[in-house]
């Protein structure tokens, strides 16, 4: 366990958060959603409530040139937001290091909100430990970056989920060269491990996951991880082919990945009756909105791609759905993003806020899967929606996440 905010004040201490403010955005300085800005809030109206000065920092995008790229991907707009949902103003920097960075820093007051320019501005954000750790100048670039960000706090809270399995300067780096000031978790992150943390090690069964997404690669660890700990399985989009080609089924021009066909096998066969593939396909010849489709069962026509499961597929995991304890679902069951390939995640969303009616746990991956059931109009009605996509796979692969492992250990408690 990480100790949290609870765990430390800061009236009149010079806190320096670490947000996932990466929101998406319709045109340059419209926010389209506003859901992790939201998120934040609990951590931030805590702080601040503490008396303490709160210096935000994220990401937004992927800037690939700092001069041309600044306008589409600032911050301020989220500042604006943040300004009206503190109901406080949250004044914006130019940049995130450099002296008039500090300067403003030095002149905060208590309970006073500012926000860092985005932090990929500088490349030295995302340099990878393992690339610094055998180039010199690599390594000083990125640690230099980081102490000009470590020396605006005297406390560190990382409230950036989303991000937790990234080895950002401002995730890892930062709290490395903190020398003892404390570095703990917000609600947020306190939350997802929590939720992710009790699914995987104490759920309520049955445990079931549903797995989804476009390639087994991209799930592979987790695969073999929840195929130890659940009780059931089922595996749905694109990545569902791939087992499906392994086993001979004619899958026509559906995506598939053969240099994985003995891995799924081999997954099949550990997983014996736990691992559940799709009984039927919804194909067609193209994926485009109002497409003639059709579904097949045994085989896929030649000229036809799987982009989406079939009625029975659908009926067949809502009913494992309906008996379960604990639902963790992660990634799409078609190209959802695309009318008619939508039915099977959309009916899987309501089969898992029918279950959270009845008392189940359930538990949304970020990502595409947060997306799902907020098209649904289902996301209230979850047991918790991840804000991390990424970070929340990983966690389930078994993964230690640098960004929680980066923070301070909570006390133990000793017992007589």
């Amino acid at each position: 366990m990480k100790k949290t905010i609870d765990d430390i004040g800061v009236r009149g201490q010079r806190v320096l958060v670490r947000l996932d403010l990466n929101v998406p955005l319709e045109e340059i300085g419209r926010i389209a959603d506003d859901r992790r800005i939201r998120s934040t809030l609990p951590t931030l109206k805590h702080l601040l409530d503490d008396g303490g000065r709160l210096i935000l920092m994220s990401h937004l995008g992927r800037p690939l040139d700092k001069a041309k790229d600044r306008a589409k991907y600032s911050l301020r707009p989220v500042a604006s937001r943040l300004s009206e949902l503190l109901g406080r103003p949250v004044r914006m920097l130019d940049d995130c290091v450099g002296p008039a960075v500090e300067n403003a820093v030095a002149s905060m007051k208590d309970s006073q909100v500012c926000l860092l320019e985005n932090l990929r501005f500088h490349e030295a954000e995302t340099i990878k430990d393992k690339k610094a750790a055998n180039d010199p100048a690599l390594r000083e670039r990125k640690d230099s970056f980081a102490r000009q960000l470590a020396t605006l706090a005297d406390v560190y809270v990382n409230d950036a989920f989303g991000t937790c399995h990234r080895d950002n300067a401002s995730m890892l780096t930062v709290p490395e060269l903190l020398n003892g000031r404390p570095c703990v978790v917000g609600y947020l992150v306190q939350k997802e491990l929590k939720f992710l943390g009790d699914a995987v090690t104490k759920p309520a069964r049955p445990f079931v996951c549903l797995l989804g997404g476009a390639k087994v690669s991209d799930k592979l660890g987790a695969i073999r991880n929840l195929l130890t700990r659940c009780d059931t399985v089922m595996v749905g989009g694109a990545m569902a082919y791939t087992f499906l080609a392994a086993e001979g089924m004619s899958v026509g021009g559906s995506l598939v990945e053969p240099d994985l066909f003995d891995v799924a096998r081999d997954l099949r066969r550990k997983g014996e009756s736990k691992l559940k593939l799709p009984i039927d396909s919804v194909v067609a010849d193209e994926i485009a909105p109002g497409a003639s489709t059709q579904v097949c069962e045994s085989r896929i026509p030649v000229d036809r791609i799987g982009l989406d499961i079939g009625p029975r597929t659908i009926d067949t995991y809502r009913d494992v759905i309906q008996n379960a304890g604990t639902i963790l679902w992660n990634g799409p069951m078609g190209v959802f993003e695309t009318p008619p390939f939508d039915g099977g995640t959309l009916a899987m969303a309501r089969a898992l806020a029918e279950a959270t009616d009845r008392g189940a746990v359930t538990i949304v991956g970020g990502g595409d899967t947060a997306a799902a059931v907020d098209r649904a109009g289902v996301a209230d009605r979850m047991t918790h929606v991840s804000t991390g996509g990424g970070a929340s796979l990983e966690f389930l692969e078994g993964k230690v996440l640098p960004g929680i492992a980066a923070l301070d250990d909570a006390e133990r408690e000793v017992r007589p």
